[in-house]
C-alpha cells in the first residue's frame, strides 16, 4: 500500500487507484487510443509507486519519463491534462519551442521550473511530485547545415534538458516578485515526472526507409498501415533527437491518427461536444439546429482527409453552419434548422423550418 500527499488530499493510492481504474477514467475523456493508454497508465502508476517506495527507503528504481509521437489533434495534451486530474497532481505544459540555450535570447528551459513552483503556489514538496509536459519537442530537433556541418537548430537545447529531466537541485527564485516572497526555493527535479510530446512530421519516411531495409518489404504495402506504430528509437534519433535526450524518456506512447468512427464520436458524444455547443447558440436565442447523421459522417470525412485532427473539427463546423449563423438571427417565427448531408457535400443552404 502506498500514498499520494498532493497537498489537496491524502490518498491510498492502490486502493484509490490502478492502471486499470486510470485507464477507465481516461476512457471518458479520451476517444480511441487504448494501447496509448494502456501504456500511459502504467507508466504513471509506477512513477508513483516509485516515489512511495523511495520515500520509505524501500528500493531505489529509476524515474521512468515518456515520450508521446502522433500526429496533431490527436489527443495528446488533453491526455496528459487529464492524467494528472485523475492523480490529483498539478501539471503545466510548455512548448519547447520557445526555449533556447543559456546565452541566447529567449526563455531558459530553469524557467519551467519556476513555472512550475509558481503553479503549486510555493509549495515546493508539491512541485517536486508534480508532472511536466512539454509539447513541441521534435520542433527542437538536431538539424544540420549543409555548408556548414553545425547544428543550427535545437541539439542544444536538448542538451540543456538532461540533467533537468534526469534530476538536478536548482535555486529557484519566485516568478513573481512579492512583498513577502523574496526568498530563494531549493527544488529537486529528480521525482518530477517529465512527459514530452510532438507530431514528428516526416517521421513516416524514415520508419518506411528502415523498415524497407532491414525486411524487404514493398513501400506501398506499410502506406495502407499507421506507420506511427512501427517507430523506434533508432528513428527518432535518425529524425534529430539525441540518443542522450532519448535515453531519459525510456517510455514511447504511440498515438493513432484518428478515424472517421472516432471523430462522429468526439462530435456528438461528449458532454461538451462540439455539436452541443454550437446547438447551445442557436437554441438560447429560441432556434433549435439539427443534424442528420449522414450531415455529420460527412464532417467526419472532411476531417480524416485534411488530416486536421479533432481540433480541426471546429473550423468545419464554423464553415458549415456559417449561412445558418448569418441569416437566423433576423428571422421571425424560426423554429428549426436542418442540417442534412447535401449541406455539407455541396455547400447548400439548411433547411428552415417556420413556427
Amino acid at each position: 500500500m502506498f500514498c499520494i500527499k498532493n497537498g489537496f488530499k491524502n490518498v491510498n493510492f492502490s486502493d484509490y487507484l490502478n492502471p486499470e481504474k486510470i485507464k477507465i477514467e481516461l476512457d471518458r475523456y479520451i476517444i480511441g487510443q487504448n494501447e496509448t493508454k494502456e501504456i500511459i497508465s502504467v507508466a504513471v502508476y509506477n512513477h508513483y509507486k516509485r516515489l512511495y517506495l523511495i520515500k520509505n527507503k524501500k528500493i531505489l528504481l529509476e524515474k521512468s519519463n515518456i515520450i508521446l509521437i502522433g500526429p496533431t489533434g490527436c489527443g495528446k495534451t488533453l491526455m496528459v491534462k487529464t492524467l494528472a486530474k485523475i492523480v490529483n497532481v498539478p501539471i503545466i505544459c510548455v512548448d519547447a519551442t520557445s526555449f533556447t540555450e543559456a546565452g541566447y535570447v529567449g526563455d531558459d528551459v530553469e524557467s519551467i521550473i519556476q513555472k512550475l513552483l509558481h503553479e503549486c503556489n510555493y509549495n515546493v514538496e508539491l512541485t517536486e511530485k508534480s508532472i511536466i509536459y512539454i509539447d513541441e519537442i521534435d520542433k527542437i530537433s538536431k538539424k544540420t547545415d549543409f555548408f556548414s556541418g553545425k547544428d543550427v537548430s535545437g541539439e542544444g537545447v536538448q542538451q540543456s534538458m538532461l540533467k533537468l529531466i534526469e534530476g538536478v537541485i536548482l535555486n529557484v527564485p519566485p516568478l513573481i516578485e512579492r512583498k513577502n516572497l523574496q526568498q530563494i526555493f531549493s527544488v529537486d527535479t529528480t521525482n518530477i515526472l517529465f512527459i514530452v510530446g510532438g507530431a514528428f512530421s516526416g517521421i513516416e519516411s524514415i520508419i518506411n526507409y528502415r523498415i524497407n531495409q532491414e525486411l524487404n518489404f514493398i513501400k506501398k504495402n506499410f502506406e495502407l498501415l499507421n506507420i506511427i506504430n512501427y517507430t523506434n528509437s533508432d528513428d527518432l534519433i535518425n529524425f534529430g533527437i539525441i540518443p542522450e535526450f532519448l535515453g531519459r524518456l525510456p517510455i514511447l506512447a504511440k498515438f493513432k491518427e484518428l478515424n472517421e468512427s472516432e471523430y462522429v464520436y468526439i462530435l456528438i458524444k461528449p458532454r461538451n461536444s462540439l455539436i452541443k455547443q454550437f446547438c447551445y447558440l442557436f437554441i438560447i436565442e429560441g432556434v433549435n439546429i439539427k443534424f442528420t447523421f449522414d450531415a455529420i459522417k460527412e464532417i467526419a470525412k472532411i476531417a480524416v482527409k485534411r488530416k486536421i485532427g479533432a481540433r480541426g473539427l471546429k473550423s468545419i463546423l464554423e464553415s458549415v453552419l456559417l449561412k445558418a449563423m448569418f441569416i437566423f438571427p433576423s428571422k421571425i417565427n424560426l423554429k428549426l434548422i436542418l442540417i442534412y448531408k447535401d449541406v455539407i457535400i455541396f455547400n447548400k443552404k439548411p433547411l428552415f423550418i417556420y413556427k
